[in-house]
């Protein structure tokens, strides 16, 4: 008779669909694991021991050198795996950036082996496994493109209207930094050139979009070779 599919499962439809004796053994030995905000999941340099999927929440996984600037690299959020943990398993490399939890998330925990062990004896895992590995290759592709060739007024408009939830942001000039892989200067200069012109209200640690037809023209306007001297 066989066992029972772990309850975590049915968040992962195409985890669950994996019929196979090696993957259901893998399933069932996994850890779930909560963490609160701020909470570090692993730094860069440190060894990578366990495949992480994340059941509900967000976590950040980043950048930083050495005098404190960073870039958001991805998210990975509801139903995701992390391609980096992935790759380091794979590579048997420590990792090269930093992971934090940027909200309270439920976490499903493989360690290592058994992760090694699933990947090796289960072709429908191994075939998971590496699509999500070939859809987050192509995100940061597109990062890449962006901050090589995008503009960033465009790109910072972009973000607003991404991530504006009843027209207002709760985030400060710093974060929105980091999210775009350049300086704190150059996020506060094209902002207060938005808010002359009427497309923006800024706050302490706040930003209302009052045009979001206005930043999403910019954005319609650009071209992929269009360049900003910011």
């Amino acid at each position: 008779m066989n066992e029972p599919a772990p309850a975590w499962l049915v968040r992962f439809p195409a985890l669950a669909a994996i019929r196979d004796p090696a993957w259901r053994q893998a399933a069932a030995s996994a850890q779930i694991m909560r963490v609160t905000p701020g909470y570090v999941l692993f730094r860069d340099g440190s060894p990578c021991k366990a495949w992480v999927l994340v059941a509900q929440g967000s976590i950040l996984v980043r950048k930083v050198d050495p005098e404190g600037r960073e870039i958001v690299l991805y998210r990975v959020e509801d139903c995701q795996s992390c391609m980096l943990t992935t790759t380091c398993l794979l590579g048997g490399l420590d990792y090269p950036a930093e992971g934090v939890a940027e909200t309270a998330a439920e976490l499903v925990v493989l360690p290592s082996e058994i992760f090694e062990t699933a990947m090796a004896e289960s072709e429908g895992f191994r075939r998971f496994v590496m699509r999500a590995i070939g859809r987050r290759i192509a995100d940061l592709m597109a990062l890449i493109e962006e901050v090589a060739f995008g503009r960033m007024d465009a790109r910072l408009a972009r973000l607003l209207l991404r991530r504006a939830e009843g027209g207002e942001l709760r985030i400060t000039h710093q974060e929105l930094a980091s999210e775009l892989g350049t300086a704190r200067e150059v996020v506060s200069r094209v902002l207060k050139s938005f808010e002359r012109n009427g497309w923006v209200r800024l706050g302490r640690g706040r930003i209302e979009v009052l045009d979001d037809r206005a930043l999403a023209a910019l954005c319609d306007n650009v071209t992929d070779n269009g360049m900003e001297a910011y």
